[in-house]
């Protein structure tokens, strides 16, 4: 979806972002981060962390059987998934994000990419036919959806699981609640993605909200030239491991493991959990 934003109808994200945005005027676009526009920008960030991917390839190394990637995106974990010599189902709901994990995979080697099966369905709701040794839910993706689009998830993934498969998905914690710079409401960051090149990320989050609003811009310096800013938005659930670890459990998913990785924000800790079924 794209708006454009205008200061008639000042549509604009809560917060500080919005203030910013509006001092842009008519010439700010505002984009969903999943779109055609947004899709780009999120796999350039997605791409620059690589602390997700070596510990999923490390879990994924001691399990046996195929793969089922989901909410692949562009393909993030996907292709060195792939390059472990598995076969990998890459379910994504978003055509844009399957078009670029699409040519990512015509660029790849022919054996690598006869491997992958990308599939356009809902996490949600899906229906394969078959079972693997692991599914993959990882970039905090659990988090686009709601209370029972999750239980949605799991009632799926415990269908899909081969005995003695494992489920790996990630969602984040807080760094210190404690904290009261990391409680701050909003969050005004520069980021670098993998291609280097540099975006303003502002975090929305009253305490106690139970999302987060993200709002992607380019760096003041080059806003305040451009003649059109592209900017892009998202909301994004707050859900705590233990929350997912009680959830999980009433799917009959136990947990097994918590990976803790390193802090990816000033209040945010990605946690990878692993679960099997009971």
């Amino acid at each position: 979806m794209t708006t454009t934003v205008t200061a008639a109808t000042r549509q604009y994200p809560p917060g500080l972002a919005g203030e910013v945005l509006a001092g842009y005027g008519d010439r700010v676009v505002l984009h969903d981060l999943y779109d055609a526009v947004g899709a780009p920008v999120y796999h350039d960030l997605a791409a620059a962390d690589t602390s997700e991917i070596r510990e999923v390839l490390r879990v994924a190394r001691a399990v046996t059987g195929p793969v089922l990637e989901l909410a692949s995106g562009s393909g993030r974990l996907t292709l060195p998934l792939l390059a472990l010599g598995r076969g990998v189902t890459a379910l994504e709901l978003k055509a844009e994000m399957l078009d670029l994990l699409r040519e990512r995979l015509a660029a790849a080697p022919a054996g690598l990419r006869a491997r992958c099966v990308p599939v356009q369905g809902d996490m949600a709701a899906f229906e394969l036919g078959r079972t693997f040794g692991l599914v993959v839910l990882g970039t905090t993706s659990v988090s686009l959806l709601d209370d029972a689009g999750r239980a949605g998830l799991f009632a799926s993934v415990r269908a899909h699981l081969a005995p003695g498969g494992r489920f790996l998905l990630s969602t984040v914690d807080m760094v210190d609640p404690e904290d009261e710079s990391a409680r701050a409401t909003d969050l005004d960051i520069e980021g670098q993605g993998a291609s280097g090149r540099r975006y303003r990320m502002i975090e929305h989050w009253p305490e106690g909200a139970p999302a987060r609003r993200v709002t992607i811009l380019p760096p003041a310096a080059e806003a305040a030239t451009a003649d059109r800013i592209e900017v892009l938005t998202t909301s994004i659930r707050v859900l705590p491991a233990q929350r997912l670890e009680r959830e999980l459990a009433d799917a009959g998913l136990r947990i097994t493991a918590r990976h803790t990785l390193p802090a990816s924000g000033p209040r945010h800790r990605d946690v990878l959990l692993e679960a099997e079924g009971v």
